[in-house]
């Protein structure tokens, strides 16, 4: 079942490893096949040394697991509040990279400071709310992925496709698994750059609301003239 899309994201979940995104087993990447609403996610603890695409979890949109032999990611539920919420992500990755985890930790969004961030996310890199006590307590994963929900009540995911779990780490999204890989490396470079701009000047203001209108719509929307036409 879902042979293809098992194959996938057991190479993007390997190609975290590869990019330095995570270490020993703190991270994750699933994707959804909307016609059928099932998702394939990492299984959970698995050392990626060993995992393979037979090795991945098949579960409904109610985290029922429909195949396979280990437990899914102890981070389903999160996964699973955003691709009910947000029918126009296909694939999320969840780290704790560094510079990103950084930043959850000292709850602080990511300023958007240059044009590099502009060109993927458009404007801050947002914080979600703390969760309370009995969140924590009761059903702990559904509540942080009902948080990164929260962030986005009046803003498109697809426009920043990427949050920190304040006191956590980082989930990164995309139309596709891969697009989600891509939104979780990318997210990592502005956080150390982020960070680097903030030590060489602490008030640096944001950048200017036309530039980073100019370089985010030049890549995306119906304006975009980045790069080729696809055939």
């Amino acid at each position: 079942m879902l042979e293809e899309l098992k194959a996938r994201v057991c190479e993007v979940n390997l190609e975290l490893v590869n990019r330095s995104l995570v270490l020993m087993t703190w991270g994750n990447a699933s994707a959804i096949d909307r016609g059928q609403g099932l998702v394939v996610i990492k299984p959970s603890g698995v050392d990626y040394g060993v995992m393979r695409p037979e090795d991945m979890t098949v579960i409904d949109l109610e985290g029922e697991v429909i195949e396979g032999e280990l437990r899914p990611s102890v981070d389903m539920p999160a996964h699973l509040a955003m691709y009910r919420a947000w029918s126009g992500v296909n694939g999320i990755v969840h780290t704790h990279s560094h510079y990103a985890t950084a930043w959850a930790q000292a709850c602080r969004p990511i300023p958007c400071f240059g044009t590099t961030h502009a060109d993927y996310f458009h404007g801050d890199v947002p914080l979600t709310e703390p969760l309370s006590a009995s969140e924590v307590a009761d059903e702990y994963e559904n509540h942080i992925g009902k948080a990164i929900v929260r962030c986005f009540d009046e803003r498109d995911p697809l426009d920043c496709p990427a949050v920190l779990c304040a006191q956590h780490a980082s989930f990164a999204w995309g139309l596709s698994v891969e697009k989600a890989l891509e939104s979780a490396t990318v997210l990592e470079e502005v956080a150390r750059m982020a960070l680097h701009t903030v030590m060489l000047s602490s008030k640096r203001p944001a950048i200017d609301a036309y530039l980073l209108d100019k370089h985010f719509l030049r890549k995306h929307g119906s304006g975009a003239y980045y790069g080729q036409d696809k055939p």
